[in-house]
């Protein structure tokens, strides 16, 4: 059975397609590098939903369209007219959410960039395979000049520890696969040419083990990660209302270095 699902005609949009056991679901925005809209955050979020409820469903592959990118972040146009504050990072951790307790294996396949919320998605997968020479990162210190929120902090640094998380949001650096490989982050590295191949291994090794065992393996340790998260609305509510977030998406939008005053 291979039956394609559009849910939109054209890019930008989520293509998912139900292939026997494996949900295949695409971010297909290449001309963007797959820079996630608020449409295609919705359309995450749908599908998520929809493959949570469907036992046919084993495993889900998520990729990006082309080889520039898996996700190269959010489309900075949709934080022009930003008005709610930390509003943004809460409904997107509640996006997110939903794919972090999905109750089948997922896997990211990674070509590319991974950044922004790119790096957010891969993480909220089970397993991540990358080509050598994909690229792993948070440039919001040198971009846009916003933050994250408890959640998705709490979260990375579980699969990529503290010190390399600072290293990302502190100095803005790009970090490229093997040392993320070396780390135990990624599952595999392979050439462009065998990823579709090595992810189609994986999803058929885990399609064969027992489904409610996984179920209760990953949806036990997404419960213990997300319990117990401390408040921090007031420092979100600082960088989202800061003088410099607005002069870090103006600038992006410009095309020129963003200058920033600390305020």
């Amino acid at each position: 059975m291979n039956n394609s699902l559009n849910t939109s005609a054209t890019p930008p949009c989520l293509n998912l397609q139900l292939d026997g056991a494996i949900a295949r679901i695409t971010f297909n925005n290449p001309n963007a590098r797959n820079a996630m809209t608020w449409p295609m955050y919705e359309e995450l979020k749908t599908i998520c939903d929809s493959l949570a409820t469907n036992p046919s469903i084993r495993v889900a592959i998520f990729r990006g369209a082309g080889d520039k990118a898996f996700v190269s972040g959010s489309d900075i146009q949709q934080f022009v007219d930003l008005k709610k504050d930390e509003a943004y990072e809460v409904a997107v951790d509640n996006i997110f959410s939903s794919l972090q307790q999905l109750p089948m294996p997922t896997i990211a396949l990674i070509e590319g960039l991974a950044v922004g919320s790119g790096l957010l998605i891969a993480t909220a997968c089970d397993f991540r395979i990358s080509t050598p020479e994909a690229r792993f990162g948070i440039p919001v210190a040198r971009t846009l000049g916003n933050c994250l929120s408890p959640s998705n902090l709490s979260w990375i640094s579980a699969h990529l520890g503290v010190p390399m998380v600072k290293k990302m949001l502190l100095t803005s650096e790009l970090i490229k696969a093997p040392e993320l490989l070396a780390s135990g982050y990624l599952y595999q590295t392979v050439e462009a040419e065998e990823i579709t191949q090595a992810a189609d291994a994986l999803a058929n090794k885990l399609a064969a083990l027992a489904p409610i065992t996984q179920k209760a393996s990953k949806l036990t340790l997404t419960r213990l990660l997300q319990n117990n998260l401390p408040e921090c609305t007031a420092l979100m509510r600082e960088t989202y209302n800061s003088q410099d977030f607005k002069e870090g998406v103006n600038a992006f939008l410009e095309g020129r270095p963003p200058k920033w005053a600390g305020k």
